[in-house]
């Protein structure tokens, strides 16, 4: 078994402002995320949150310490959402297993221990620190909130479905779903909107392989764009905006952690003061 870890450090505003490609891409951008047979984690600064992958590709990974985390278990002080974005794998934690389908997402609470991914899953997680332990929790499609937005008129067609959310799931501070475009819809978060209590990570899948993703960073004022890929992520300080399009359809992967776990808190900005 294959464990990666890399650490990404907080980056001030007034800095961001005079990076170029390589350096916004090396500070807020990953690729190469899904490899077969390892265990791929970002340890962000920006809330402590921690995304990564693992792809056990019919074999076995187990996680369990990792040095960054500074305890001995890596759940010890955490809590976990795992998403499946490949075909149907198995969880197990705690001594059970879970069987995730292809967009279903296991809640792993704080202090279950060690988890071993089989099967042929291909697993996004992510991770923040905990203060209580909440159960852990199997959120199968049918269960999952759904909320649709948007129109074919403003190419921003799309269902926002939510798993770690309060109405679906009890956590301690994460929340986390996908949101999914209509084809011939391109446009995410707009008009798009800050949260300076919580910051956020994207991924982007379903992103076929010719197309990309303009992700858009920045405060407002003074904007950015990344480059994304298929099953490419982003990371999304909190005083940065978050939105983007593509050349054709795709799915985003959004994770929050911070202050609280309420889904509309957040500063909307207007489409007129973006520059």
């Amino acid at each position: 078994m294959t464990l990666k870890t890399e650490t990404r450090y907080a980056i001030d505003p007034e800095y961001a402002k005079g990076m170029d490609t390589t350096e916004l891409r090396k500070h807020f951008h990953k690729d190469g995320l899904f490899a077969d047979g390892e265990i791929n984690l970002v340890y962000t600064h920006y809330d402590r949150l921690i995304l990564g992958s693992a792809v056990p590709a019919g074999g076995t990974l187990t996680l369990d310490h990792v040095a960054e985390t500074g305890t001995k278990s890596f759940l010890e002080r955490r809590e976990m959402g795992i998403l499946n974005i490949g075909e149907t794998g198995q969880i197990n934690v705690g001594g059970e297993t879970h069987t995730l389908d292809n967009g279903e997402l296991l809640y792993v609470g704080m202090g279950a221990g060690d988890v071993t991914f089989s099967g042929g899953g291909r697993f996004y997680i992510t991770s923040s620190p905990a203060h209580r332990t909440c159960p852990t929790k199997l959120i199968k499609l049918a269960d999952a909130r759904r909320v649709e937005m948007g129109s074919r008129e403003t190419a921003n067609e799309r269902v926002i479905i939510q798993f770690l959310h309060p109405e679906v799931c009890e956590t301690c501070q994460l929340l986390m779903g996908y949101t999914q475009f209509q084809a011939g819809s391109l446009w995410n978060t707009m008009p798009a909107h800050l949260h300076d209590r919580r910051m956020e990570a994207y991924l982007y899948f379903d992103v076929p392989n010719d197309a990309r993703v303009f992700h858009f960073m920045g405060k407002p004022e003074e904007t950015r764009h990344i480059v994304m890929a298929n099953e490419e992520a982003v990371i999304s300080p909190p005083w940065s905006i978050h939105c983007g399009a593509g050349t054709a359809a795709y799915t985003f992967c959004w994770t929050m952690a911070g202050d609280n776990v309420d889904f509309g808190d957040m500063d909307m900005v207007a489409m007129g003061d973006l520059r």
